[in-house]
């Protein structure tokens, strides 16, 4: 046996014998694809001190990986799963472990927006190509096992990312958080060539091209549309979006409906498990990942944490994650699907509920039991949601069946973040007015009205002109009453704006916490609603067994 692992499971005699060192090898590479998003949520203001970004260009930098990110996913899992899903994965590593060197290297928003990009397409051919690696590699009785430590991983992601880039920001740059990938993808590669055997779908003549591209031209237009509207207005390329979305919607849909091989049969979504299962994951993301955007804003602008601390605070998240994908290994086999997800969902409901408690006195400790709630249901929801899905699709469609689930996250974490965001902000901007609406009116100084348009614009830009308020009132005092005094005079006028801007935002977090729980709420009606019984699961024909008789017909 050389150094590279070469027969495929199927050729095997038996279960492949080191399936859970290669389930790490599939870990490893999920965490640096999610970790890519969350880190950069910390690394944003080094980076837009550095290179002088606007709020368009930050804004791009993050989301310029999501949109061939998720608009990818669909096709090149089914060109992973014709070829080589081991390949998909290997060459994938390659290409985000590049982009993540360039995007190191360049010293402008739009080198930066391109690196991130490219880093979104090597990750539309990992993503999908770790869960039906893992599928393929592991016997269906153990699988859901192996499916719970693979959400679990994604996960401790969320919170780790922070933690690693705060961790690196200390003591380096911006460009840090993308090298600490380049290691870790090197390790990956090596790993998939050593441990995972090759896999391949047996008996795909060819591959539905047409669909895959319908699909990324709907998928990336309704992602584009979600980050464009809300944060940049309903303009003309917006409103395009939205048309290109629905029309490439239609479009696919018909097209999958009449061919004979779709690249995803979207009858699939007439089945209850399948069809519950993707909104939960969907609508689960939605509140997490808008939660998580305004979480690591409020412990750092609000609370006043460092990055490396922010990161540190985030990881009961994590740690409730793990915990709460053994009760899934418990609780599913014994009540079932639709019980462990909708308690699930329930609770990550009570989480962010939780946080509707929040007002500027608030502190971390009032922030503790929300994280811990919310990483509980996260390893309730998750795991067995994508071992439904991936259950829903035989074993030539696995790469398919883990780009659906991928995309349901990212559908749903790209909605979260457009729409609580959205709530965040117009309400803390709304906020903030009324505060130096009344200040003035009790007699205090007035906020110059361009200061307060640019301190309503974000709460770190509103820390930043009181800032430059206190500067300017210290400035103006002193040839009257002497530096000190002035020096003072400007200290308490700016501390006036900091806690008008710290009450603003922890009030926006309250209320969009009450916004997301509802969500969220609603949600888990629906999905309890679709979700079929213990019983109607039990007795729904295995789609592997669809799949080979298609196979044996085929043959005869």
């Amino acid at each position: 046996m050389g150094l590279a692992m070469s027969t495929p499971v199927d050729e095997m005699d038996g279960p492949y014998k080191r399936r859970w060192a290669a389930l790490g090898v599939l870990c490893i590479s999920l965490l640096i694809i999610v970790m890519a998003n969350t880190s950069l949520t910390v690394a944003a203001p080094d980076m837009v001190k550095d290179l002088g970004l606007g709020s368009s260009d930050l804004q791009w930098v993050i989301d310029g990986y999501t949109v061939p990110y998720a608009a990818l996913m669909l096709i090149l899992g089914a060109v992973g799963d014709k070829y080589s899903r081991r390949g998909a994965l290997v060459l994938g590593l390659l290409v985000f472990g590049a982009a993540s060197v360039a995007g190191s290297l360049v010293d402008s928003s739009a080198g930066v927006i391109a690196a991130r990009a490219v880093m979104g397409i090597g990750a539309a051919m990992i993503m999908p190509a770790t869960l039906s690696l893992l599928a393929a590699t592991f016997p269906r009785e153990v699988r859901a096992k192996a499916i719970t430590i693979w959400t679990a991983t994604a996960g401790l992601a969320i919170a780790v990312g922070p933690l690693v880039a705060g961790a690196l920001l200390e003591d380096h740059g911006w460009a840090s958080t993308f090298l600490i990938n380049v290691p870790i993808a090197a390790l990956g590669i090596i790993g998939a060539l050593a441990l995972v055997p090759p896999s391949k779908a047996a008996g795909v003549k060819s591959i539905d091209y047409v669909g895959g591209l319908l699909s990324v031209v709907w998928v990336g237009s309704l992602i584009y549309m979600i980050i464009e509207g809300p944060h940049f207005g309903w303009g003309a390329k917006a409103i395009a979006a939205a048309v290109i979305a629905g029309v490439g919607l239609v479009l696919f849909v018909l097209w999958e409906l009449r061919h004979p091989h779709p690249v995803l049969d979207v009858r699939r979504f007439t089945k209850r498990a399948f069809a519950g299962s993707t909104m939960a994951v969907a609508l689960f993301f939605l509140a997490v990942f808008g939660a998580f955007y305004y979480l690591t804003q409020h412990l750092q602008f609000v609370l006043g944490y460092s990055p490396l601390d922010t990161g540190l605070r985030m990881l009961p998240l994590a740690g409730a994650v793990f915990v709460g994908g053994a009760l899934t290994a418990v609780l599913t086999p014994k009540v079932g699907m639709k019980v462990t997800v909708a308690c699930g969902m329930t609770v990550g409901t009570v989480a962010i509920a939780l946080l509707a408690r929040v007002d500027a006195s608030s502190t971390y400790d009032d922030f503790v039991l929300p994280l811990i709630i919310l990483g509980l249901a996260i390893g309730l929801s998750l795991s067995p949601c994508t071992n439904a899905i991936m259950g829903s699709f035989p074993e030539d469609q696995l790469g398919v069946g883990g780009a659906v689930n991928s995309t349901s996250i990212e559908m749903g974490g790209s909605l979260g973040i457009a729409i609580l965001g959205t709530v965040l902000a117009k309400t803390y901007s709304s906020n903030l007015g009324d505060a130096a609406a009344e200040a003035a009116a009790a007699g205090g100084p007035k906020l110059p009205e361009k200061a307060l348009g640019v301190a309503q614009d974000s709460v770190g830009a509103g820390l930043a002109v009181a800032k430059e308020v206190g500067k300017q009132v210290a400035a103006g005092a002193a040839p009257k009453v002497g530096p000190e005094k002035a020096a003072v005079l400007g200290a308490q006028q700016a501390q006036s704006v900091v806690e008008a801007v710290h009450k603003s935002f922890a009030d926006a977090v309250a209320h969009t916490s009450v916004v997301g729980a509802v969500v969220l709420g609603v949600g888990t009606v629906l999905v309890a609603f679709l979700l079929p019984g213990r019983k109607a699961q039990q007795a729904a024909p295995a789609p592997a067994e669809a799949g080979s008789e298609e196979r044996v017909n085929e043959k005869v």
